[in-house]
C-alpha cells in the first residue's frame, strides 16, 4: 500500500508539473503572438481607417480597437480578453473574431476527427497484418508504401490528388465543405458534405499512415520474439490468437502513447489541408486573415490552434505516465 501511495503521489507531481510547463509554453506562445502581428510588414490600420474619414471618426475606430493605448496597456488587455475568449472584432468584417470561428471549428473538428481515427485504424492494421506475414510480399509492399509516403512532403501528395482527381479524373470534389447551393433534405445535405470530405481526409490518411505502419510493424516484430510468444506456439495456440491475444496486447501502451502523441501535428497539419482545398475550417481562416493582415483575426485563430496543440501534449505526457510506471516513479523524485 505504501509503494502505491508513493507511486500515486509521484505520477500527481508528475502531471503538475506539465500543466505548470504548458501554462508556460501558452504564455510565451501568446505573447509572441501579440508582438508578431505589431511587428508583421504592412500598416493593418488601413483596413478599418479610411483616409477620408474626418479626425474624430478615425479617432473612434481607433478606440473601438483599442489602437489608440499604449502597447503595454493593449497587452494586458490582450490577455485579459483572451481568457474570456474575447478575441476582438475582425478587420476585415466587423464582426466578432470568436463568432467567426465557431462557425469554422465544426468543420476542422469534422476533418480532424476523421482523419486522426481512418490513419490510426489504416496504419495500426496495416502494421500488424505485415508483421504477421514477415519476409513476404504484403510486407514488403507496407514498409515500401509507408516510407514513401512518411518521405515525401505532405503538401506535394494533396496537390497530386488534387491534379489527378479533380482535373484528369474529376471524380471528387476539390474545394469547400459541401455544394453550393447545398442539397434539400438532411440525408442528402449528410451524403454531400461526406463527399466533400473524402478528398481532404483520404489524403491526409494516405500522408499519415506510413509512419503508424512501420512503427506498429516494428513493435510486433519485437514483440513476436519474445519468449512467451514462442512458449505460446510451441503450445499449439492458433496463430491469430497469439497474434492479438498476446503479441499485440503486449504492444498496446506504445501504441496508445503514439496515438496521443500524434494529436499535435495532426492539429496543426489543418493549416495545410485547408488550404489546399479551401475548407471553410479554422486552419483557412488564420492564412486568410494574415494574408489580409486582419491581426485580431489572426490571433484568435493563432491561439486557438496553439491551445489545441498544447491541450494534445499535455494529454499525451499524460497518457505517456499511465502506460510507463518508470514515468509514475521518476516523477516523484527528480521529475
Amino acid at each position: 500500500m505504501r509503494q502505491n501511495e508513493v507511486k500515486d503521489l509521484g505520477f500527481r507531481s508528475y502531471v503538475l508539473k506539465r500543466l505548470f510547463y504548458a501554462f508556460i509554453v501558452l504564455l510565451v506562445i501568446l505573447t509572441f503572438n501579440f508582438i508578431l502581428f505589431r511587428v508583421m510588414p504592412g500598416d493593418p490600420e488601413k483596413m478599418i481607417i479610411d483616409p477620408t474619414f474626418t479626425v474624430e471618426a478615425k479617432q473612434e475606430l481607433r478606440r473601438q480597437y483599442g489602437l489608440d493605448e499604449p502597447i503595454m496597456t493593449q497587452y494586458v488587455n490582450y490577455m485579459k480578453s483572451l481568457l474570456r475568449f474575447d478575441m476582438g472584432l475582425s478587420f476585415n468584417t466587423r464582426r466578432p473574431v470568436w463568432s467567426e470561428l465557431k462557425e469554422r471549428l465544426p468543420n476542422t473538428l469534422l476533418l480532424f476527427a476523421v482523419t486522426f481515427v481512418s490513419t490510426a485504424a489504416v496504419g495500426i492494421s496495416l502494421g500488424v497484418y505485415a508483421a504477421a506475414n514477415r519476409e513476404q510480399f504484403t510486407e514488403k509492399f507496407v514498409v515500401g508504401a509507408g516510407l514513401f509516403a512518411h518521405a515525401v512532403p505532405g503538401f506535394f501528395i494533396q496537390l497530386l490528388l488534387l491534379l489527378l482527381l479533380g482535373y484528369y479524373w474529376p471524380i471528387l470534389p476539390i474545394h469547400g465543405t459541401m455544394s453550393a447551393p447545398p442539397p434539400d433534405g438532411g440525408f442528402a445535405l449528410f451524403l454531400d458534405r461526406l463527399w466533400h470530405l473524402i478528398l481532404p481526409a483520404g489524403s491526409n490518411v494516405i500522408i499519415g499512415f506510413g509512419s503508424w505502419a512501420l512503427y506498429t510493424r516494428n513493435t510486433m516484430l519485437e514483440a513476436l520474439s519474445q519468449d512467451y510468444v514462442v512458449t505460446a506456439r510451441a503450445k499449439g495456440i492458433a496463430k491469430g490468437d497469439i497474434l492479438y491475444h498476446h503479441a499485440l496486447r503486449s504492444v498496446l501502451p506504445p501504441i496508445v502513447t503514439l496515438i496521443f502523441m500524434s494529436l499535435p501535428g495532426a492539429v496543426s497539419g489543418a493549416v495545410i489541408t485547408e488550404s489546399i482545398f479551401s475548407w471553410h475550417g479554422v486552419g483557412r481562416y488564420l492564412l486568410d486573415a494574415t494574408l489580409k493582415m486582419d491581426y485580431p483575426a489572426a490571433q484568435g485563430a493563432f491561439y486557438l490552434i496553439a491551445l489545441s496543440v498544447i491541450i494534445s501534449n499535455l494529454l499525451a505526457d499524460i497518457a505517456y505516465g499511465l502506460v510507463d510506471p518508470r514515468i509514475r516513479v521518476g516523477a516523484g523524485g527528480q521529475g
